[in-house]
């Protein structure tokens, strides 16, 4: 198994930086779109977020624009959209892909230690969540549809575990 935390990142603002700053902590990495049908899930994530990131919470927001071209607008547009609409303020990082042979290392890993239904590792669609424990393992995978909510109790297993 990979370590996901030695992973280089691009934070949304273009700054480098990996998971190792979340150490520890319990994970959900989410593909995000800013002009999807699920995009108002970003506001159960940051309700989400700000419940429980006191506890070790952290929800990690990965735009993505292979899916419909959902998400089309720059790394500056998109943090723009999320703040003015969503009030976000958990860490957004630079548009990635998450399938096919550009896909972002991270989601290459992921994708492999939480495959999908019968096994599939593809990403079906924007808002696709990977709920990542402390110690670094992808736990689970929930799909696009998969409201907010339904993760929560896994979350506080999580948290408390």
């Amino acid at each position: 198994m990979n370590d996901l935390y030695g992973i280089p990142l691009t934070r949304i603002d273009g700054s480098p930086t990996s998971l190792a700053e979340f150490r520890g902590k319990v994970l959900l990495i989410v593909n995000t779109a800013s002009a999807c049908g699920f995009t108002p899930q970003y506001a159960g994530l940051e309700a989400l977020y700000r419940q429980y990131r006191e506890q070790g919470l952290v929800v990690l927001g990965f735009p993505c624009n292979q899916f419909g071209g959902q998400e089309p607008g720059s790394d500056a547009q998109i943090a723009d959209f999320c703040e003015k609409r969503f009030d976000v303020s958990f860490p957004m990082f630079a548009k990635v892909d998450v399938n096919g042979s550009e896909a972002h290392p991270l989601f290459v890993e992921l994708k492999k230690q939480a495959p999908g239904l019968l096994g599939t590792e593809a990403v079906k669609w924007n808002f696709t969540k990977f709920l990542v424990s402390r110690d670094g393992r992808a736990r689970s995978r929930y799909a696009p549809a998969t409201p907010v909510a339904q993760i929560e109790t896994e979350v506080t297993q999580l948290l408390q575990g």
